[in-house]
């Protein structure tokens, strides 16, 4: 009888062993596909391997990061708010699993702030403080995480250049706008120039800052560099072209 329970116990084990090793292949294949730009691939394969692994977190966050770009990328709002839905449910589940984790609490970041494109104002300018807050939990676990501080640096860029509804919004919410502003973008967004020189996403926003705030030199030497960058996303070749044109209309 004892044999017969620690057989079928060892089976289980290994069971369990093979199907978190296939779960791990499948991410690294993901990560393969994403590094040849094919991402629509690749969230499916994020998503084959949460089938097999429900509480895979790399399988989770990939798929959250991957949906939000799909929803960036829809012309479609309902094909887009459900992929950001997604993506919001995808980064829950990996925060529930894992709240400390730095790649977790980025995704959130990330599918807030996509969700709250599709919103009207107040729900946008609601949802800046949660936004801020799991970026900045991302921070506190991977001080050296790019990403997340080209998040905080979008957040405040897109602060500073609220609309009037949004304006009114955060006055009615907050008694004024939330703190954001150009500096704080400037200051993000070089922090993660600093800690990741390849995330071309970031130049292109940076240069904005820069030319908002008419250092004009320092836009230029930004777009400078972005249009000799090497594309790694899938959305790199379009944002490349962008900074190239926005050079040529500054030189």
């Amino acid at each position: 009888m004892f044999y017969k329970v620690f057989t079928s116990a060892a089976l289980f084990l290994v069971s369990a062993f093979t199907y978190a090793q296939t779960a791990d292949e499948m991410v690294d294949q993901a990560r393969q596909l994403e590094k040849q730009m094919k991402e629509p691939a690749a969230l499916s394969l994020y998503k084959d391997a949460l089938k097999v692994q429900p509480e895979n977190i790399a399988a989770l966050t990939g798929a959250s990061e991957l949906s939000a770009r799909e929803g960036s990328r829809s012309a479609d709002k309902d094909e887009k708010t459900r992929n950001y839905t997604e993506a919001k449910n995808y980064a829950d589940q990996a925060i529930k699993l894992a709240p400390e984790n730095a790649e977790a609490n980025y995704a959130m970041a990330v599918a807030l702030g996509r969700v709250a494109t599709t919103q009207g104002a107040k729900e946008k300018v609601a949802a800046y403080k949660e936004v801020k807050r799991f970026a900045e939990l991302a921070i506190k676990f991977n001080p050296t995480y790019a990403k997340a501080y080209y998040v905080l640096g979008k957040l405040n860029y897109d602060m500073a250049n609220m609309n009037t509804l949004e304006k009114a919004a955060a006055k009615m919410l907050f008694g004024g706008l939330p703190e954001g502003s150009l500096d704080n973008a400037i200051t993000s967004f070089e922090k993660c120039r600093k800690l990741d020189p390849s995330l071309l996403v970031n130049y292109q926003d940076l240069a904005k800052a820069y030319k908002d705030k008419e250092e004009l030199e320092k836009s230029i030497e930004v777009l400078r560099k972005a249009v000799t960058l090497r594309p790694v996303y899938q959305d790199d070749p379009g944002i490349k072209s962008n900074c190239k044109k926005m050079l040529e209309s500054m030189e």
